[in-house]
């Protein structure tokens, strides 16, 4: 059940009236959540609502050992963790390796990738076993529904579950200004990915990276663009459309994006690019890594290896290493640089035509390192580069509907967060039951716009 099919919506919506007419009893309302949870996973394999509450319980017995035992019996909490992490990293490395053992019909193995559930499951016993969770949860229900969230499940936001847990304990309650704002967050997801992602990647995108000898250097840098575009639209939609529907549910989940293009260095980018993947990095494997206080090189050596792994959890191929190897030395080179020009100048911000060349020359890194991540091998990555470098101008393969779709997405990218903040505030106003006919209407005319059927999101590959 793909979350863009009206089936998916239709399921949706049942579970959140199912949760809101139960809105007054927790137990009830929670199990109404892991039943939608459980039915969800199995219309995507029949064994995975068994294998993930399995693997769910496995983590929720040993936070109740975490809870137990206390902080001095080191050795015997690092023996606890150890199992919830070698449990959720061998399902994520299942996932990961069965495709390059069985080629094609690993989807018919593992559909559904695993990363973002073993992720969030991580997040739970390892903050226990820190001492950044203090208290857990006892509550076997509540457990369960938070580590198997359907609406977060297939590509993220990656959740820290005690923050899950904690709203999922919390009354239920949905303002009018909520309520609008999940609305809005579905119409405007739906919106990214069909007619700005799906246009871009069926038009533009595809076509270029699958056969990038047939066009000019011009058209090929316009398809490298376009799929910086269709990748940013394809997965931000995604987020959307789960935040969304996590307020229908009274959850709050972190968003993933934040104008990502108007980095003004890489670090920046990944202070905005996939946010909750890159503090994920950070939190539990960076901070995992020999320190500056142990080995003076660790600066610019942990940035290099976070990346590499960054890069094999989208995939075991050599694009995805030259991908996250890129971005490591990238972070290095930034670190570096600040070091030094910090030396020089002091804490002096730079002028704004600084600022300017900073956003062209990090956007353009990026898009660099995008040619890796979409080409299917090394080859072709390497035949796109010489298109670019044979300094070809023909846009004959060009149309007006493709640059006005991507001048459109840069426009929407530009769009200031207090814009969307102050419609929310006017949408809110309006009774709910308008609400509901206004997303009824934009998702009409979204699908009317859209055309024919949709793809499914990069991101729920990985």
């Amino acid at each position: 059940m793909s979350p863009l099919s009206p089936a998916y919506f239709a399921f949706a919506a049942t579970a959140i009236t199912l949760y809101w007419l139960c809105y007054r009893w927790k137990n009830a309302r929670l199990s109404v959540l892991l039943l939608a949870n459980a039915f969800f996973l199995a219309r995507l394999a029949w064994f995975y609502p068994v294998l993930l509450l399995a693997a769910a319980t496995i983590d929720y017995l040993v936070g109740l050992g975490l809870q137990s035992i206390p902080r001095d019996q080191t050795s015997r909490r690092r023996a606890l963790v150890s199992i919830s992490v070698l449990l959720n990293v061998g399902l994520l490395a299942a996932t990961k390796c069965i495709p390059v053992a069985l080629g094609e019909l690993y989807r018919w193995v593992f559909p559904l990738s695993l990363s973002f559930y073993c992720f969030q499951s991580m997040t739970y016993t390892i903050d226990l076993f820190r001492g950044i969770d203090q208290k857990g949860t006892r509550s076997y229900l509540t457990h369960l529904t938070s580590a198997s969230l359907f609406t977060v499940i297939v590509a993220g936001p990656i959740n820290r579950i005690s923050d899950l847990i904690k709203q999922l304990q919390q009354p239920f309650s949905l303002t009018p200004t909520q309520g609008g704002r999940a609305f809005l967050l579905i119409a405007s997801g739906l919106g990214k990915k069909l007619l700005i992602a799906d246009f871009l990647s069926n038009n533009v995108a595809n076509r270029i990276f699958d056969t990038p000898t047939l066009y000019s250097g011009a058209e090929v840098l316009i398809g490298v663009y376009a799929y910086a575009l269709q990748i940013y639209f394809d997965f931000s939609g995604y987020t959307d459309i789960a935040m969304g529907l996590c307020l229908l549910f009274g959850l709050t989940v972190p968003d993933n994006f934040n104008r990502p293009y108007i980095s003004t260095s890489i670090s920046d980018f990944w202070r905005r690019w996939h946010i909750t993947f890159s503090n994920w990095l950070r939190d539990y494997v960076y901070f995992s890594l020999p320190s500056a206080r142990k080995w003076k090189g660790a600066n610019y050596v942990n940035p290099i290896i976070v990346m590499l792994l960054g890069g094999l959890w989208h995939g075991l191929g050599w694009t995805f290493v030259l991908w996250g190897l890129i971005h490591g030395i990238g972070l290095t080179t930034h670190r570096i640089f600040q070091t030094q020009r910090q030396a020089r100048y002091g804490k002096r911000p730079p002028t704004q035509w600084g600022r300017y060349l900073s956003i062209f020359v990090t956007f353009h890194f990026v898009c660099l390192t995008w040619i890796f991540f979409r080409s299917p091998d090394v080859a072709t990555a390497v035949a796109i580069l010489g298109r670019l470098a044979s300094m070809t101008f023909s846009v004959s393969n060009i149309t007006l509907p493709i640059v006005g779709v991507m001048l459109a997405g840069v426009a929407i990218h530009a769009i200031p967060v207090k814009w969307f903040d102050r419609t929310v505030e006017v949408f809110g106003r309006a009774p709910f039951v308008l609400q509901g006919a206004g997303l009824a209407a934009a998702i009409l005319l979204i699908e009317f716009f859209a055309g024919r059927g949709s793809t499914s999101f990069v991101y729920s590959n990985f």
